[in-house]
């Protein structure tokens, strides 16, 4: 697929340099065992640097392969575990244990509360679950107690400060089940910003290519080195950064939790190359003052995404931080991201677009009502197919026909346009289309045009139920001065001098903080809670065509 080829309508064919990575991830792990042996794999980025631990690819496989030995002592091939814990190095021994077992992983937020926790455990029919015993001052251990009581299934708890009993259980000659890339490596549960989470099914192939893919894209060097302060529970962590890592036989740094001071000092110390980091958290780097007493030298590029990167903050960091920058695009049920832009895009590509296809993907933009293509540079419904989709929603056949075709298109419920160049564009979620008066309106053009005011930090734009339209627009700010945020009829005025009436909002909310998914997402399923519960009012204020014949 050569840069310069013109599309007329939006479809992205699939394309291919290389051929996918055929294999599972316990075999990726033993051929870079056997490869670069002594080439070290993890290591465990705390403050200290004489407690900072450390593995090579050899000592992380006989760990890995130790722990699955043992997990097979209470499980069977095939059965679903759930990995409840903070992100440390016991968290990726036991996420390997469990691809070398069989076993398929359920990673859960630690920060879920015991009800969200039990469900994915219940929905999942998980066999046992590894736990910590607590998480940013959360008792872990008492909930585990607490749902092993009430779900019948929950046979095995295993504690992973236990991990060495656990790996002396193991009989050392136990052959390892032999598996296949199409087998179901983890069940993900969606982040949940439009509702219940439901469990997509992943699969080796799938996530190994996705995030091999989307690393190089990033310019990461095989054998480089990596910073992660993603979530583990999370493909962000587990699949784009770690495995992606490991696909490049590359130095897997992990972070507990996201701090600038100790980002910088790591990427300093370890030499990192690249990381996965927000836009709040490039934020705080450039903002830190040991960003200009540290040796960054090496630090080489900025993969980005989960919210929007103004391009003012892609040229701040690529100037600050002398780093290349890509922003990538995908969903839990894609295995991971499927859209990336190139490091060698503008600036203004890297902001105001999300990318091209990956290879061995084809991509296309529907119309939501005929399902047919549309022309270049017209909304519609992001379709994915190839390797990446995932098998299904586990134990969620209605849910599963929705979202998958019968010809293997993944529907991403995800709005945007696709121009003659192959680039693609959000402009939101098909669940967050607000529709006044018969009229589509798509939140992400009104947000772009929000977010440009300087008064304004942040912003959600969320449907409002009218009698009148059927839905009105409302807009929630998050002011840069919180105390003083600029007037609704400022705003207003701002608006209609970007926008036409109908998509300037009626409605203006001024909060402190957004409800946020472990990602940075902001959840507008939940700020559409808080409304309807009456914890999120608009100010009073009239609009001054109010009485006008404009709608």
């Amino acid at each position: 697929m050569t840069a310069q080829q013109k599309f007329t309508e939006s479809y992205f064919p699939k394309y291919e340099t290389k051929p996918l990575i055929e294999s599972t991830l316990g075999d990726l792990m033993l051929k870079n065992a056997r490869e670069a042996p002594d080439r070290l794999a993890l290591v465990e980025g705390v403050a200290d640097p004489s407690k900072r631990r450390r593995w090579t690819y050899r000592q992380l496989v006989e760990d890995a392969q130790a722990c699955a030995r043992g997990l097979l002592k209470h499980f069977k091939p095939g059965d679903r575990i759930g990995l409840l814990a903070p992100e440390t190095p016991e968290w990726v021994i036991f996420q390997h244990g469990m691809s070398f077992a069989g076993l398929i992983l359920v990673p859960i937020n630690p920060a879920f509360t015991a009800r969200e926790i039990s469900y994915i455990l219940e929905n999942a029919g998980a066999a046992g679950v590894v736990y910590a015993n607590e998480s940013r001052g959360k008792d872990l251990a008492a909930i585990v107690k607490e749902l092993q009581s009430k779900l019948d299934h929950l046979k095995v708890a295993i504690n992973v400060a236990d991990l060495d009993k656990l790996k002396a259980e193991g009989d050392p000659g136990l052959d390892l089940p032999k598996l296949n890339p199409t087998d179901m490596i983890q069940i993900q549960y969606t982040s949940g910003t439009t509702g219940f989470p439901k469990g997509a099914c992943l699969h080796h192939r799938g996530v190994i290519n996705a995030a091999n893919m989307i690393v190089e894209r990033a310019d990461f060097p095989m054998g480089g080195i990596w910073l992660n302060t993603m979530p583990m529970f999370h493909i962000g962590g587990a699949v784009v950064s770690e495995i992606g890592t490991f696909a490049r036989q590359g130095t897997f740094v992990l972070m507990q939790a996201f701090d600038p001071a100790l980002f910088l000092e790591l990427i300093e110390a370890e030499k990192v190359n690249c990381s996965l980091i927000v836009p709040t958290m490039i934020l705080a780097l450039l903002n830190h003052p040991d960003a200009k007493t540290r040796d960054l030298s090496s630090f080489n590029s900025i993969l980005s995404g989960a919210a929007t990167v103004p391009e003012a903050l892609v040229k701040r960091a690529k100037a600050e931080f002398g780093t290349d920058f890509a922003i990538m695009y995908g969903q839990t049920e894609s295995n991971g991201p499927f859209l990336e832009t190139f490091t060698s895009d503008s600036d203004e590509l890297q902001a105001q677009t999300i990318g091209r296809p990956i290879e061995h993907v084809e991509v296309k933009v529907v119309d939501v009502q005929t399902l047919e293509t549309v022309p270049v540079n017209t909304i519609g419904e992001w379709w994915v197919r190839g390797f990446n989709t995932m098998k299904e929603y586990f134990a969620q056949p209605d849910a599963t026909r929705a979202a998958l075709t019968e010809d293997g298109w993944l529907r991403t419920g995800d709005l945007g346009t696709m121009d003659e160049d192959g680039y693609f564009r959000i402009t939101g979620r098909l669940k967050e289309m607000i529709i006044r008066g018969g009229m589509n309106l798509y939140p992400s053009e009104i947000e772009n045009i929000l977010f440009q005011h300087e008064a304004i930090s942040q912003v959600a734009v969320i449907g409002l139920p009218d009698d009148v339209w059927g839905e009105t627009v409302g807009a929630v700010i998050l002011a840069n001065d919180k105390e003083n945020p600029p007037a609704p009829d400022e705003l207003w005025h701002y608006c209609r001098a970007n926008l036409s009436p109908q998509k300037t909002p009626e409605h203006w909310f001024f909060v402190h903080s957004f409800p946020l998914t472990a990602t940075g997402k902001i959840q507008k399923n939940v700020l559409l809670e808080w409304y309807s519960e009456g914890r999120l009012t608009p100010v009073e204020w009239v609009r001054p065509e109010r009485h006008s014949k404009i709608a």
